[in-house]
């Protein structure tokens, strides 16, 4: 069993150098005074279960077996279900508890990041304190425990992007801010197993629900891109029209009648997000101009092995000097809406994370969940084009950090 003193060798799992480690154990010899580790919080008996469930290989899902499992969700398929979650579960947890309790730079140090830290540390208690799930009175007590482990976690972005902010401010005070390759690292596997995470608490939560027309669970079996990339066409250009008076038409080539089978609340996130990239770049260009600002063009694709979404629009491109900061998470071209000094707690935490430099990111991780990518291409001085590939096959498993 691993003891918490040798918890550093967990930070080989994303990739710490040891110059990388060399500049962590600086940065938390100066951050001693504020320092909190898990073993100052937390009995020994529960911290040493978390290292020791960190060492255990992550049991990684497919959208094609979720939708073959939840296709009939009668009891023995809820048990069976339940009984795979509460081994699973406490595994992804520790996991990320581990890596939350090492981050270079002193960022483990801070409030924010404790508080998310903690949070992982009491679903990860509730989980292994709960009794073997044998019939369905278990099944149906241990889902109503996992629907507040899913209400804990739902600030966790924001609060964490708090947290990042109030390091990169520190580093840019200090002149040292760099490009900070560990925690980018970090930050990618943190949040792609947040999505694995709650999407296996939130399909195990929903196949108790009152069955949605074409739905098994959180998964449409038929959900249209076409109509989904209107809803979030709507939404983005509701909030360019509050925050500009105006907003650009974007204009959507393809049919409502095309379906496969995806997470229509994945889709908009992603759809939204480009969409309203698009508007804000074209709105920027074309604010003092005599002018009409070009309509953003949304075409949809069906492939044999992909469904391709491409946002395209005329908001004067990238440098390609900076394509690459588009995927960091300490960089953004927006105003942030709160300051992060201002977000003491986790129930006040901003929940738009526009300003934070999370929007593209977070968007690759969702398509990439389920074996997709998301492709930036710009033209500096004339705009850009971004591609979402879906797997629409769902045979890709999880890529687990």
């Amino acid at each position: 069993m691993m003891t918490p003193a040798a918890a550093p060798a967990i930070i080989s799992g994303f990739g710490l150098s040891v110059r990388g480690f060399a500049r962590a154990a600086a940065a938390a010899s100066r951050s001693a005074a504020v320092s909190v580790r898990l073993i100052d919080s937390f009995n020994k008996e529960l911290v040493d279960d978390i290292f020791a469930h960190a060492l255990k290989k992550q049991t990684g899902v497919s959208l094609k077996y979720m939708l073959d499992f939840g296709q009939n969700p009668i009891e023995r398929q809820m048990l069976l279900s339940a009984q795979f979650l509460h081994k699973e579960l406490p595994v992804r947890l520790a996991h990320r508890v581990a890596e939350l309790e090492n981050l270079p730079y002193g960022l483990s140090a801070k409030k924010p990041i404790l508080q998310v830290r903690d949070w992982y540390v009491e679903s990860f208690r509730d989980l292994r304190s709960f009794p073997p799930v044998r019939d369905i009175g278990d099944e149906l007590k241990f889902t109503e425990m996992l629907r507040h482990v899913y209400r804990r976690h739902a600030n966790a972005v924001p609060v964490m992007a708090k947290g990042v902010s109030e390091l990169r401010e520190e580093l840019r005070a200090r002149q040292q801010l760099t490009e900070l390759p560990e925690i980018h690292q970090f930050l990618d596997g943190f949040y792609l197993s947040r999505i694995g995470i709650r999407i296996l608490i939130g399909q195990h939560i929903a196949l108790h629900e009152p069955p949605k027309t074409n739905h098994i669970g959180l998964i449409s079996t038929q959900c249209s891109p076409v109509l989904v990339a209107q809803d979030a066409i709507n939404d983005a250009r509701s909030i360019c029209m509050r925050e500009y008076g105006d907003a650009p038409e974007v204009s959507v080539y393809g049919t409502p009648d095309f379906t496969f089978p995806y997470v229509p609340s994945h889709l908009h996130h992603m759809l939204f997000e480009l969409v309203k990239n698009s508007l804000r770049a074209v709105q920027d260009r074309f604010a003092d101009s005599d002018d009409p600002a070009p309509p953003i063009r949304l075409v949809v694709a069906e492939g044999g092995e992909d469904v391709t979404l491409k946002v395209s629009d005329e908001g004067g491109g990238i440098p390609r000097s900076g394509l690459a900061n588009i995927w960091t998470y300490l960089y953004s071209t927006a105003k942030s809406p709160v300051d992060p000094r201002s977000v003491d707690e986790a129930d006040s935490g901003p929940v738009v994370l526009a300003g934070y430099g999370y929007g593209l990111p977070i968007s690759r991780l969702y398509a990439r969940y389920f074996g997709g990518d998301l492709q930036i291409i710009s033209m500096e001085g004339y705009g850009t084009d971004a591609y979402l590939h879906l797997n629409r096959l769902g045979t890709s498993q999880e890529p687990l950090p």
